[in-house]
């Protein structure tokens, strides 16, 4: 497995160079493939594009054996067949992994949508749920269609790390559980807050003990295959851990739970008419709306995150958004799950080192032939292993290594970074992320409405008609933030001093600021500091 790239943002001079060169030079392929410029013809693809396939034909085997457990656990956490999550694990290789918008990006059912989707189909039925999916794709496309993706391009990096952050740290609480073939008690509190029965539970049961020991052996792989270099180029070590896992279960015979996998057909359920005329109801436009935001916003913050992984093509965010509203689209006409972009699978396969899109696309491929055909070929593979997968995978998402020198040098990032982590443990990721980016605006905002008085005059001599007025010169941005600062110093001006306050000097004045500072002027003019022909003064030499 290739070696996992620093989380935060970096500049790499050579990608870059490679990128210019294919851009201009036309002896330089720009894909995986050779063009039609190239030396190289069509007829005998290069070195490199073998490479590139090799690295996505594996990557897209570690992302559909990271796919199958997250697709499966989310459908029964929502209430619906486990099977309506392969669906849509299906549809988002296919479809969607097949659109343009994020090269990297892997879709599927997220947990983030669990809670809405139970909510939903208690309220509504699982019948109506196709529906209310339906209507959230075509939301998106419409949303995508207007351009409104590119604006989640503003986003902070304190925010990205620390959606990351609180994924690895929610991941690593609930795969714990399925490390020893238990079930997790709910959200991030719930099972943070298990763990000490869990660990007594573990201890008396030989099942979870066995399980726990195919799981710690599978990280253990994990940890050490990327040190044989050579070999780690050929296989990741995901694919590896869980093939020696399997293997070592079906020898020794270990009483650990398997993957279970049952017929897809049956469980895909088309939407009828009586189901489109719930639509009809507020309830319903509300969950469609619901589902439409979060979808878009867990996508496309997935979508910065990933980016910030990799030095490969960046997202196009409003052809991502159309690209889910296509395969939620489709997922509603089947009766499926919403889908997101999904953090972990993605990650993962980035980690795995995926190049291009056809490594997503092939994971679909694998989900539909094995769990649509070769459902005993699933069967053999246990649970623990894949949960040792995702809990390494959830580890290399917190950047414990960066976290010192953010520290040091931008302070507030690692304040808005780890109230982000934390609000997605505590509550789920997209009011975790609300939360950080409401903290990163108002940082922003205190750091950027600095104001610095230039005053003059205060101890000057007198000139022939007494003593000079005291000159002060406002300089920045004026506001509301830095107004209670900016009232004390000139508050504590002499009062028996004429005083000249120049404002040209702003670069922002809001309204609060002006209207204290007018206010400010009229108090001292009693005491002679604002006559009519001179005093305060604002921007442009106005008379205040």
């Amino acid at each position: 497995m290739h070696r996992s790239r620093q989380i935060f943002p970096r500049i790499s001079a050579r990608a870059a160079a490679r990128r210019s060169d294919s851009s201009s030079s036309p002896s330089s392929p720009s894909s995986p493939f050779s063009s039609p410029s190239s030396p190289s013809s069509p007829s005998s693809p290069s070195p490199r594009s073998f490479a590139s396939w090799r690295a996505d034909f594996t990557a897209s085997l570690v992302v559909f054996l990271v796919a199958v457990p997250l697709c499966v656990g989310v459908a029964v956490a929502s209430g619906v067949p486990a099977e309506l999550g392969l669906v849509t694990g299906i549809v988002g290789g296919l479809l969607t992994g097949l659109l343009p918008g994020s090269s990297l990006q892997v879709s599927g059912p997220a947990a983030g949508l669990t809670v809405l989707v139970y909510e939903a189909v208690h309220e509504y039925g699982a019948g109506t749920l196709g529906v209310l999916v339906l209507a959230a794709g075509v939301l998106q496309l419409v949303m995508g269609a207007l351009r409104l993706g590119r604006w989640f391009r503003a986003i902070s990096i304190g925010v990205v790390q620390g959606m990351l952050a609180g994924i690895g740290l929610v991941l690593i609480a609930g795969q714990v559980y399925a490390l020893v073939d238990a079930k997790a008690p709910g959200n991030g509190p719930a099972n943070l807050g298990g763990l000490p029965g869990l660990a007594a539970d573990t201890a008396g049961s030989d099942t979870g003990l066995a399980a726990l020991a195919v799981g710690m052996t599978t990280i253990g792989v994990l940890l050490l295959w990327p040190r044989w270099r050579r070999a780690a180029e050929v296989l990741p070590a995901p694919l590896v851990a869980v093939v020696l896992a399997t293997a070592a279960v079906g020898v020794l015979d270990l009483p650990v739970a398997r993957v279970e996998v049952e017929g897809l057909l049956d469980a895909v359920r088309p939407p009828g008419l009586a189901d489109i005329g719930r639509l009809a109801e507020i309830g319903a436009l509300g969950t469609v709306l619901a589902f439409a935001l979060i979808a878009s916003a867990e996508s496309l913050f997935s979508a910065a995150a990933v980016d910030r992984l990799h030095d490969g093509p960046r997202t196009q965010y409003d052809k991502e958004l159309m690209a889910q509203g296509a395969g939620n689209a489709a997922c509603g006409l089947l009766g499926a799950l919403p889908m997101t972009a999904v953090i972990v699978r993605s990650a993962t396969n980035v980690h795995a080192g995926a190049r291009t899109k056809a490594s997503r696309v092939l994971h679909g491929v694998w989900l539909l032939v094995f769990a649509a055909a070769f459902p005993a070929a699933l069967g053999v593979v246990p649970l623990a292993a894949l949960a040792g997968v995702l809990l390494h995978a959830g580890w290399k998402l917190i950047p414990l290594r960066e976290l010192r020198p953010l520290w040091r040098e931008h302070r507030g990032e690692a304040v808005v970074l780890a109230a982000t982590a934390v609000a997605i443990v505590a509550t789920n990721m997209f009011e975790g992320v609300l939360l950080g980016l409401l903290m990163a605006v108002a940082k922003s905002a205190w750091e950027t409405s600095h104001v610095q008085l230039e005053i003059v005059g205060v101890e000057g001599p007198a000139g022939p008609g007494g003593r000079r007025p005291i000159r002060v010169r406002a300089v920045g941005h004026a506001t509301f933030l830095r107004l209670p600062k900016l009232l004390d110093q000139l508050e504590a001006l002499p009062r028996d001093r004429e005083v000249e306050l120049d404002l040209s000097g702003l670069r922002h004045l809001d309204h609060a600021c002006a209207a204290a500072l007018g206010s400010w002027a009229e108090q001292r003019r009693p005491a002679g500091a604002g006559s009519a022909g001179g005093g305060e003064r604002s921007s442009g030499g106005a008379h205040v």
